[in-house]
């Protein structure tokens, strides 16, 4: 046998022994290539109503039908809680100028109140200067003239100041109950008026529309010995 002939042979066998490669269609390669790219682009982003609707459209009609009610619903709430959170918002709003309006408002009336009790003690001043006038005009009188009729004159226009000041005097009679809320108890003495009874007034007391301003200094009865 030749060379040439040994050769032919082993090239045969060599060809029978390699397997042939497929051969990819074209066509097939692209659109695969097309799917796979398509999928790989796809968007991440949630599906909307009308998708959601759509898809479950392909598995059954009713289906859709729920699904497309239940999106509506929601978004019939979530426009519900925007305008209730609008209203919370707008009350919110209102409150804060409902407050600053009220502290304006005490602020206001604090300052009428001021200025009501300041024009009152003035007022209360410039009348009692004018009892002062008086006394001190008692006081220039000569020396040994009866300055009497002038400290009563003045004594009578200092009450008028202090009835018109809704001022009263407490001066309890002798033989009156003693009140501990206007009467303040110097001491006991010996008297004829009933024991636990007012005896005497050491220094009247005096009240302002009911209320005391200062209790009257009183000794109490002991009684009869």
């Amino acid at each position: 046998m030749t060379d040439d002939a040994t050769d032919e042979s082993a090239a045969e066998r060599q060809t029978e022994e390699t397997p042939e490669e497929p051969v990819e269609d074209a066509s097939t390669a692209g659109a695969e290539a097309t799917e796979s790219g398509e999928r790989g682009g796809e968007s991440e982003e949630a599906p909307t109503s009308e998708g959601l609707a759509g898809r479950a459209a392909e598995y059954d009609d009713d289906l859709a039908a729920d699904v497309a009610a239940l999106q509506t619903r929601a978004d019939e709430l979530e426009a519900e809680l925007a305008e209730k959170d609008d209203r919370v918002e707008e009350l919110e709003a209102g409150l804060r100028r409902t407050q600053a309006d009220f502290q304006n408002y005490k602020k206001r009336a604090k300052k009428k109140q001021d200025d009501i009790r300041d024009r009152a003690t003035e007022e209360l001043v410039s009348r009692l200067v004018g009892v002062r006038d008086n006394l001190l005009r008692a006081l220039d009188q000569e020396e040994g003239a009866d300055i009497r009729p002038g400290v009563e004159s003045t004594l009578k226009e200092f009450d008028r100041v202090l009835d018109d000041e809704n001022v009263e005097p407490i001066e309890p009679d002798p033989g009156e109950a003693v009140d501990p809320q206007r009467h303040e108890v110097m001491m006991r003495v010996d008297s004829d008026h009933p024991e636990g009874t007012v005896a005497d007034v050491y220094q009247p007391g005096y009240e302002m529309a009911e209320k005391v301003i200062r209790a009257a200094q009183v000794t109490v009865s002991k009684g009869d010995e």
